[in-house]
């Protein structure tokens, strides 16, 4: 039944009941109030709980998510020193960014002891959210696979020639998609979706119970 069915307006009641043939010594009052369908109450009272959304994330929980996929970006940027010296609307892209990765970059093991603050801390926390822990773990995840690009870097460096035509390449590519993980992962998050990289979304959920 059409909901504007349920709310049409009913048909006058003035006047007397009639009963096989015999009028009714009680009129009918066409002032009388019905009660409203229990369904109905019960329906609006589902959607009034289904508005409140119940899976939403609290505005907490979307910030720290979203500054974790700033970790393995500023631990790729150096696969990005083709294209940034090269194309100058990344350079102002990049810019803001330069003083954070500044003090990223100035203390060696910093990298290895933001890794290790994210996995104890945040990821085998459970007094954190799940949704804060899968986007921690997947920027760490995204972060570790930065080793093999570092591994066929450090043992194939050419100078010129193909070789480093192949570096450039590779080396752009890294950088772009730490870049594209970077501001589709640190958007999803700040409207409260989660964000699912490939290569890493499935290592993540492995990890994070």
């Amino acid at each position: 039944m059409a909901i504007s069915q349920l709310f049409a307006p009913l048909p006058s009641l003035t006047g007397t009941l009639t009963l096989t043939g015999r009028r009714s010594l009680l009129p009918l009052n066409p002032n009388t109030q019905f009660p409203k369908s229990r369904l109905s109450r019960d329906r609006a009272a589902t959607l009034v709980l289904q508005s409140k959304g119940d899976d939403s994330v609290d505005a907490s929980d979307r910030i720290i998510s979203a500054v974790c996929y700033f970790y393995p970006f500023f631990d790729g940027i150096q696969y990005g020193k083709f294209i940034i010296t090269q194309y100058q609307p990344f350079q102002i892209l990049i810019q803001p960014l330069f003083p954070a990765i500044r003090a990223f970059k100035s203390f060696p093991f910093n990298g290895f002891l933001v890794f290790i603050t994210l996995y104890f801390v945040v990821v085998r926390n459970p007094n954190f959210s799940r949704y804060v822990r899968f986007n921690t773990m997947q920027a760490i995840v995204l972060d570790v696979l930065l080793i093999f690009p570092d591994l066929l870097e450090r043992s194939f460096n050419p100078k010129d020639g193909l070789g480093l035509d192949v570096v450039m390449s590779l080396d752009s590519t890294v950088f772009l998609f730490l870049l594209v993980s970077l501001i589709y992962g640190f958007s999803a998050c700040l409207f409260g979706l989660t964000p699912r990289l490939p290569l890493v979304a499935e290592a993540a959920d492995r990890q994070v119970l």
